[in-house]
C-alpha cells in the first residue's frame, strides 16, 4: 500500500489551482459587498418614505457618478499595491482651473473640460514619476501631492470660487438622456472601459501582476515603471473629469470642493473587494462599494444624522472592510501553503514509487532459464 494513501485529503480550497481560488475570492468579495447593499437598501427603504421616491434615487445616482468614476482610476492604483491619496484634491484643483479656462480666459466649454482633465493627468504623471523615479512609496508621494494640489488650488484662484460660467455649462453635469442623469452615462462608459482595460488588455494583466508580485513581475520582463506612471495618470486624469462634474452642477469653480473626497474614493474600491495589498480588485466590485457608500451617506441624510457622524460611518466601514481582506487574505495564503504541501509530497511519493520499481523490477520480472 502507497504511502500516500493514508494521509488526508486536503480542502477543497487547496485542491484548486491558484487563479481559480483568486477568481474565487473575487467573487466571494462582491458577493459580500452586494449583500451588504441589499441589507442597507431594504432597512432604507423600511426606515425613510422617502428613500424610493424618483427624486432620491436621481439625486444618488448624481452623487454616486463622481466618487465611481474617481474610483475606477484608484481601482487600477491599488490593484499595483498603490494608493492614491491625491484624488479629492485633484479633482478640486480641476474643477477650478477648468472653471478659469472657460469663464476668464473664454475658452469653449469642451476645451475648459479638456483642461481640467489635462491638469488630472499632469498631476497624476507627478505622482507616478515620485514614486517611479526618485523612489517613494505611494502613500507619502500622494500625500504630499494632497497637500500640494490643495494649497495650489486657493493660490490660482485666489481663495474665492469661479463664477461667470455659461449656463450651457450646467448642462455637463446635470442634463439628462431620457431619465438617465448624464453623470451616470459617463459612467457606464468608463466603468465599462475599465473592465475591458483589466481584463483584455496588458495594462490590466501587468496591474495584477506588479501587485501580486513586483520582484517576479520585473524578472518576467514588465517595464514596471511605465505602467505604474500609467496608472497614476489615469487615476489623476479621472479625478480631473470627476471635478469638472463636481463644478458643472454647481455652476461654478469651488475651492473647496474634494476635501475628505479620496476617503470616499478608497473606501469604494475597499468595500468592494480590493486589496490594499495588491493584486485584486475588480471594476465591478468597486461599482457595488461606491452605490453602498453612496446610500449610506443618503439615508444619513434622510434620517437626519450629522455630516461628522457620516465620516464616522465611512471609516468603521474602512476598518470593517481592510479586517475581512486581511482575514480572506490568511485564508488564501494557507489554501496555497497547503496546496504547495501536496504537490510536494505527491512528487515525492511518485519519485519513491518510481525508485522502488526500479528496484523491484529484476526480482519481479520473468525468471529465464537457464541451458542445461
Amino acid at each position: 500500500m502507497s504511502s500516500h494513501a493514508d494521509a488526508p485529503r486536503p480542502g477543497l480550497a487547496a485542491r484548486l489551482p491558484t487563479s481559480v481560488r483568486e477568481r474565487l475570492n473575487d467573487v466571494v468579495s462582491q458577493a459580500a459587498a452586494a449583500a451588504a447593499l441589499i441589507i442597507v437598501f431594504i432597512a432604507l427603504t423600511i426606515a425613510s418614505p422617502y428613500f424610493l421616491t424618483g427624486n432620491n434615487l436621481y439625486n444618488i445616482g448624481v452623487q454616486v457618478s463622481v466618487v465611481a468614476i474617481i474610483a475606477v482610476g484608484q481601482t487600477l492604483v491599488i490593484l499595483t499595491a498603490g494608493i492614491d491619496l491625491s484624488v479629492g484634491s485633484v479633482a478640486g484643483l480641476s474643477g477650478v482651473v477648468g472653471s478659469m479656462a472657460i469663464a476668464q480666459s473664454g475658452m469653449p466649454i469642451v476645451v475648459g473640460i479638456l483642461v481640467g482633465i489635462l491638469v488630472g493627468a499632469a498631476v497624476g504623471l507627478t505622482n507616478g514619476l515620485l514614486i517611479t523615479r526618485m523612489g517613494l512609496p505611494p502613500f507619502i508621494a500622494t500625500l504630499g501631492m494632497l497637500g500640494v494640489a490643495r494649497g495650489l488650488t486657493f493660490v490660482v484662484s485666489h481663495e474665492v470660487a469661479i463664477y461667470g460660467l455659461p449656463a450651457s455649462f450646467r448642462t455637463f453635469g446635470e442634463g439628462q438622456i431620457g431619465p438617465i442623469p448624464l453623470p451616470v452615462v459617463y459612467l457606464i462608459v468608463i466603468a465599462l472601459s475599465g473592465f475591458l482595460v483589466l481584463s483584455r488588455t496588458k495594462l490590466g494583466r501587468y496591474a495584477h501582476a506588479i501587485g501580486s508580485n513586483k520582484d517576479a513581475a520585473r524578472l518576467s520582463g514588465i517595464p514596471i515603471n511605465r505602467y505604474l506612471v500609467s496608472v497614476y495618470v489615469i487615476s489623476g486624469a479621472l479625478a480631473g473629469f470627476g471635478g469638472m462634474i463636481a463644478a458643472s452642477r454647481v455652476q461654478s469653480g469651488q475651492p473647496n470642493f474634494g476635501v475628505g473626497l479620496e476617503l470616499s474614493v478608497i473606501a469604494a474600491c475597499i468595500v468592494g473587494g480590493a486589496s490594499l495589498f495588491g493584486g485584486q480588485g475588480t471594476i465591478g466590485g468597486t461599482m457595488i462599494g461606491a452605490l453602498l457608500i453612496a446610500i449610506v451617506a443618503d439615508g444619513a441624510v434622510l434620517l437626519g444624522i450629522t455630516q461628522y457622524y457620516q465620516q464616522i460611518i465611512i471609516g468603521v466601514i474602512i476598518w470593517l472592510a481592510v479586517w475581512w481582506d486581511q482575514i480572506r487574505r490568511r485564508r488564501l495564503s494557507a489554501a496555497a501553503e497547503q496546496g504547495g504541501r501536496r504537490d510536494s509530497n505527491a512528487q515525492a511519493n511518485g519519485d519513491g514509487d518510481g525508485d522502488q520499481s526500479a528496484r523491484d523490477g529484476p526480482r519481479g520480472g520473468v525468471q529465464r532459464s537457464h541451458p542445461t
